[in-house]
């Protein structure tokens, strides 16, 4: 393949980028060492579905040290980082089919050019492989070829269980999201920090004293919800679930609908994975000036049809921000097209939290190619003793000790006899 000179620099920035996230991923590079000389991936074909980040170059790097034929496509239209497809490319000799901005066509060729090779385990972020082989349009000799999958992200896992309980998912997935390692760390640190991140580089507004609207209380929307408070915002959840409601309240925040939020709130984010979050209703309803913006996997939290409806111009005033003019005293301004913004508008989450959602990726492959046949086509949790490793190989990278039960106390809670 032929390079201009751009391309090239362009890939040797995104080598120096995807080192600098390697040495934040201390439980990655662990396995790989691993798995270069064990080769537990050896001749198997992966079609990866993930943002194109420089953690995820890290994870195709894994899966290529263990013997793994990889081809990576784009999660997500705008979370492409072009210097790191180009490096893959060109240093790693992974074929990476992503372009930051693709339009909804050459997101689906892309997809189409990742499942080419009729892989034999897919890796998805939001469930798109999955849905794209089980489509109608998709050739049963791809199906065939497969044995299992993995599922980095909520919304993805809801969509797979969805299909599962309805007797449609022809081969079985196993949640990475479901991981504690995974969501207690990286949906809730790594969504909270890299969410404000986006909210900032986009807008460069000041936190503090802002009436902050967080939809949904689930791990992203904790983590998130944490984080604004810290940066001195006033956090307003919105739930559906009595359960989160009530957390969130005890958390310190103020619960309320939808509805009485959007008269009051400065910044709304949507982290609910659910369609029309925000809607025709509530955008009558904000004062101008308004920010919305989500970090849902999917672009459909915000009803960005319904408020071009309600608007008389539309037009551009930064990078990522369009500014909606409803009337000439009312203005709301929607943050990189209604898709993820901690993705499109900044890095995505720190490489020290995709260390361990990574390393589930990684050992959960092995895992499936291990148990092939084994398994039903339903979607399962991550086993217990590789996120219980995941755990413990974390802390040692990070130079912390724990304690060990002594053989007393072992005996004692394995006893059911009261003071014995």
């Amino acid at each position: 393949m032929k390079y201009h000179i751009k391309d090239i620099k362009l890939a040797d920035k995104g080598k120096n980028r995807i080192e600098w996230a390697q040495k934040d991923m201390p439980v990655l590079r662990q396995i790989k060492a691993r798995f270069e000389k064990e080769k537990p991936l050896k001749g198997v074909k992966i079609a990866a579905c993930l943002h194109v980040t420089t953690e995820t170059a890290n994870l195709a790097k894994t899966l290529k040290a263990g013997g793994a034929e990889v081809r990576l496509c784009a999660s997500n239209p705008l979370s492409t980082q072009d210097d790191v497809a180009a490096s893959l490319v060109k240093h790693y000799g992974i074929s990476t089919f992503a372009i930051k901005g693709e339009d909804n066509k050459t997101y689906y060729k892309h997809i189409h050019e990742a499942l080419a090779n009729k892989p034999q385990i897919t890796m998805d972020d939001g469930a798109d492989l999955v849905s794209t082989i089980h489509s109608l349009n998709s050739k049963l000799s791809t199906l065939n070829s497969i044995i299992g999958g993995t599922e980095e992200t909520t919304t993805g896992v809801i969509r797979l269980k969805a299909m599962a309980a309805g007797g449609v998912l022809k081969y079985p997935i196993i949640a990475v999201n479901d991981a504690l390692t995974k969501h207690l760390f990286d949906n809730r640190y790594g969504t909270g920090q890299s969410t404000l991140d986006g909210i900032i580089r986009a807008t460069n507004i000041l936190l503090a004293g802002k009436t902050v609207v967080v939809a949904g209380y689930g791990w992203c929307g904790r983590g998130t919800a944490m984080r604004a408070k810290g940066m001195g915002a006033n956090v307003i959840v919105t739930e559906i679930d009595p359960l989160k409601a009530i957390e969130a309240t005890m958390d310190g925040f103020v619960v309320m609908p939808m509805p009485e939020a959007a008269k009051i709130g400065d910044l709304f984010i949507t982290l609910t994975g659910n369609i029309n979050v925000l809607d025709k209703k509530h955008f009558g309803a904000m004062k101008s000036g308004a920010i919305v913006c989500n970090s849902g996997h999917f672009n459909v939290e915000i009803n960005i049809p319904a408020l071009e409806k309600l608007s008389r111009n539309v037009r551009k005033v930064r990078e990522f921000v369009q500014e909606y003019a409803i009337s000439e005293t009312q203005k709301i301004y929607v943050l990189a097209e209604g898709r993820l913004i901690n993705l499109a508008a900044a890095e995505g989450h720190p490489a020290s939290v995709m260390d361990m959602s990574f390393a589930n990726q990684a050992l959960s492959a092995e895992y499936m190619l291990k148990n092939s046949g084994k398994l039903e086509n339903n979607v399962y949790s991550v086993p217990k003793d590789i996120d219980e490793k995941i755990a413990k190989l974390k802390l040692e990278t990070m130079g912390i000790n724990i304690d060990k039960l002594t053989p007393e106390q072992k005996k004692y809670l394995a006893s059911w006899q009261e003071g014995t």
